[in-house]
């Protein structure tokens, strides 16, 4: 199974921010099965889904 990855967000947010987390709560309010993933490769937070049939 894949992911869609959605947005992404560098790592170094100011302290005590945490827009990635913020971004895939407000998917997961309207339903969207959001999750949120790090790509250590680019240093960055990724807000994925998992990936449908059509993909």
């Amino acid at each position: 199974m894949g992911a869609k990855v959605l947005e992404r967000f560098p790592a170094g947010a100011p302290r005590g921010s945490w827009p990635a987390e913020e971004y895939a709560a407000a998917l997961r309010a309207e339903g969207e099965p959001a999750t949120v993933v790090m790509d250590l490769k680019s240093d960055a937070f990724l807000v994925v889904v998992p990936a449908g049939e059509e993909d």
